[in-house]
């Protein structure tokens, strides 16, 4: 290794970084190798892990905790990344969340892998639990916070129980991408579900604009 050797140059701390970035890499790239060659979650040991990527198990342990820690990172990194809010109106917002739901939904369609990761994560107590909490429920609570500065611009009625609203703006993406795999999910969709559930969950005042 050439560790010791970068430690007695002055451009090691600059050289760090991309190494670093490097390792993580490798590492995720080590993990989808290996459900690609269909090996079981189950068996994905971070020893094992650690051996396909080329780096030894304390780098691994120094980004992330354990194995469900990494797992949700790899799928994560396999799913289109968040994205960016406008922040122009609460119309404008919903769209690119669902649109991203669908993006998400095509995804996993189109991806085997992708596909027998959910499954095999919601067969897994633990990993399907911190998937929930450290990437659906912040996803949740986007739309949440969403729905609730509509409310304060007047843009969604205030009696509205936004929890409710949620639902019935993911809902259908969810159920298409979900229950009904056979279902489209056309590139208007996202329009068309935030256009219908907003003509019946805008105050009166707003409904004529």
């Amino acid at each position: 290794m050439s560790l010791a050797g970068s430690r007695s140059r002055p451009d090691a701390p600059v050289r760090g970084r991309p190494r670093s970035e490097a390792a993580e890499r490798a590492i995720l790239e080590g993990v989808m190798k290996l459900l690609e060659e269909g090996v079981p979650l189950a068996e994905l040991s971070i020893e094992r892990i650690a051996r396909t990527a080329g780096v030894g198990k304390a780098t691994i342990y120094r980004r992330w905790s354990g194995k469900e820690e990494l797992f949700i990172e790899v799928v994560r990194a396999a799913e289109p990344p968040e994205p960016e809010l406008p922040g122009t109106s609460m119309r404008d917002d919903l769209l690119v969340l669902l649109e991203n739901l669908r993006q998400r939904g095509l995804a996993s369609r189109s991806s085997v892998l992708l596909h027998n990761v959910h499954v095999q994560m919601k067969t897994n107590p633990r990993i399907w639990s911190a998937y929930h909490e450290n990437v659906i429920e912040p996803r949740r609570r986007l739309v949440l916070d969403v729905l609730r500065r509509g409310q304060q611009s007047g843009e969604l009625r205030a009696d509205i129980d936004v929890d409710l609203a949620n639902d019935l703006f993911v809902g259908p993406i969810l159920v298409r991408s979900v229950m009904r795999p056979e279902a489209d999910l056309c590139e208007d969709l996202a329009e068309q579900i935030v256009d219908s559930v907003l003509a019946g969950l805008r105050p009166v005042s707003s409904t004529a604009s």
